[in-house]
């Protein structure tokens, strides 16, 4: 049963969708088509606004109910392919023009966190947000030493309005394993752990801050991304002091397009990035939406907003990789035995009908730019044929998932006739020949040499011992043998004696009833 705090948050969330007159989009739906007449006892049935289109709604809906289900705003932004436009537009908003709160409130937050004035801290700092997002808020400020940068404020009370949410998702989640089918293969559970897990560590700027400092460290003195520095001194749990980046938000085609940006060069260089920070470094931006990544022209990335980062372990980046070569390489026999041996799917499955599925999926899309591939046909037949094989979602990937989304969905927008398969495929052969090629095999064995060479002085003694051990378990053996024979000796004439005294107690007994 849901707990009253619960069901009270989820009366609320659909009080704001009717509020916000969404119920006119619900009650077209087939399932409540029967029912639209009910529409009627809608508030906004009678308090109609004919000025708010439809996707300045769903926007405002999205901001009352609070972060999460902004975040899943601000994702199906990046995907015009799956929306109508002026739902695209309206979304777009919510990547980083999310109504901010109070500027007095910022600043107390600020002063608490650093134990100090604002003016101690800095010599300027404008009031107004430079930019506000779901999890926080952007101020831009001086150093006293004359550095520009932004200071990133978190939002009040964010982690009970979170937890609250997330309570909620964990008991759909349950709700789904007991009643739903495919629950068992989706792993709801499993996924809202996840999200749990990323959401929670977004809220701790510090952590955010070292993310950063790595990002920046991987791609130090690079030509394709920029990562500001962070400003240690003044970055605490809640706010996050860094770098003020310059650049033309990577959304606004327009401005791009008039600035002289080289698209194809830009949308190559996204796959790159992806590619490079999930296998070379297997550290990766995982909240790349456009919101947060601006363009230097004519054609390098500046990246911000590192709250969300994924890794992934060698098993499953290996694993992925080989997937991912396979696909190019349109081996899909190859693909289909990964999965059953990766367990995805199971054991039972005859690989030449799954081979075949999969191959459906993929060939159509094959050799086509990204314009000519239709994004929900896709979804669908993605989803249609993992649930005929029964395959398994796997949690621990739905970052690298989501990201791969943005990823293809900034592609998209910068230039459309990008063969994203024959973009990728040179990375992944490259980083398959560093990794396991006789050049990385004689690499690893040269870092492991001074491991070698130090325990080399031990190595005739360890041979000595492992010989007399083999020698003496030998001894062993032979004695416990001969002990097994002897056992096995008595145990049968124990068993004969047996034998032959039932005999003649049944022998006796027989002669006594006879002669009675």
């Amino acid at each position: 049963m849901i707990r009253p705090k619960l069901l009270l948050r989820l009366i609320h969330i659909n009080w704001v969708l009717v509020f916000h007159g969404l119920d006119e989009i619900v009650l077209k739906t087939h399932l409540f088509r029967p029912v639209r007449y009910l529409a009627v006892f809608s508030p906004h049935f009678w308090l109609r606004n004919s000025s708010d289109s439809r996707g300045a709604r769903i926007r405002r809906a999205l901001e009352d109910l609070g972060p999460i289900y902004v975040k899943f705003g601000q994702a199906l932004s990046t995907r015009r392919d799956l929306l109508p436009d002026d739902i695209a537009d309206e979304l777009i908003k919510l990547q980083d023009r999310v109504p901010p709160f109070a500027n007095e409130l910022a600043r107390s937050i600020i002063e608490k966190e650093l134990g100090m004035s604002i003016s101690d801290a800095f010599a300027e700092f404008d009031a107004e947000p430079l930019a506000s997002a779901s999890v926080a808020q952007v101020h831009t400020a001086v150093l006293h030493s004359g550095e520009s940068v932004v200071v990133k404020v978190l939002r009040p009370d964010i982690e009970g309005r979170i937890r609250s949410d997330i309570g909620l998702l964990y008991e759909l989640a349950r709700f789904a394993e007991r009643f739903w089918a495919d629950a068992r293969r989706l792993r709801p559970m499993d996924v809202v752990a996840e999200f749990e897990r990323t959401t929670l560590d977004e809220l701790d700027l510090v952590r955010e801050a070292a993310n950063a400092a790595k990002l920046r460290r991987n791609f130090e003195n690079s030509d394709v991304i920029y990562i500001p520095e962070i400003h240690w001194p003044l970055t605490r749990r809640k706010v996050l002091v860094m770098e003020r980046i310059h650049g033309i938000p990577v959304g606004n085609i327009d401005q791009l397009r008039e600035g002289g940006a080289n698209f194809k060069l830009l949308a190559e260089r996204g796959v790159e990035i992806f590619f490079t920070q999930v296998f070379r470094d297997n550290f990766f931006h995982a909240d790349m939406h456009p919101g947060n990544i601006f363009v230097d022209l004519p054609a390098k990335y500046i990246a911000v907003d590192f709250g969300i980062v994924g890794t992934l372990s060698l098993s499953d980046q290996h694993y992925l990789a080989e997937n991912f070569l396979a696909f190019f390489n349109r081996d899909y026999r190859k693909v289909a035995e990964m999965h059953v041996e990766s367990g995805w799917v199971s054991e039972s499955t005859r690989i030449e009908e799954f081979e075949s599925a999969i191959r459906s999926v993929c060939e159509p899309i094959f050799e086509k730019p990204l314009k000519d591939i239709s994004f929900g046909q896709l979804l669908l037949r993605l989803f249609q044929t993992a649930r005929r094989f029964d395959m398994h979602v796997q949690p621990q990937l739905v970052l690298l998932q989501k990201t791969l989304l943005n990823i293809e969905g900034l592609g998209r927008q910068l230039y459309p006739d990008l063969d994203l398969w024959q973009t990728a495929k040179p990375f992944l052969e490259k980083w398959f020949h560093e990794r396991i090629g006789p050049k990385a095999k004689i690499d690893k064995l040269i870092k492991q040499f001074p491991d070698f060479a130090e325990q080399f002085p031990e190595i005739p003694s360890l041979i000595y011992k492992a010989l007399d051990n083999a020698a003496h378990a030998k001894q062993h053996a032979e004695i416990q043998n001969r002990e097994l024979m002897l056992l096995r000796q008595q145990m049968d004439s124990n068993h004969r004696r047996t034998v032959w005294a039932m005999l003649i107690s049944a022998v006796v007994i027989s002669a006594a009833v006879l002669f009675q």
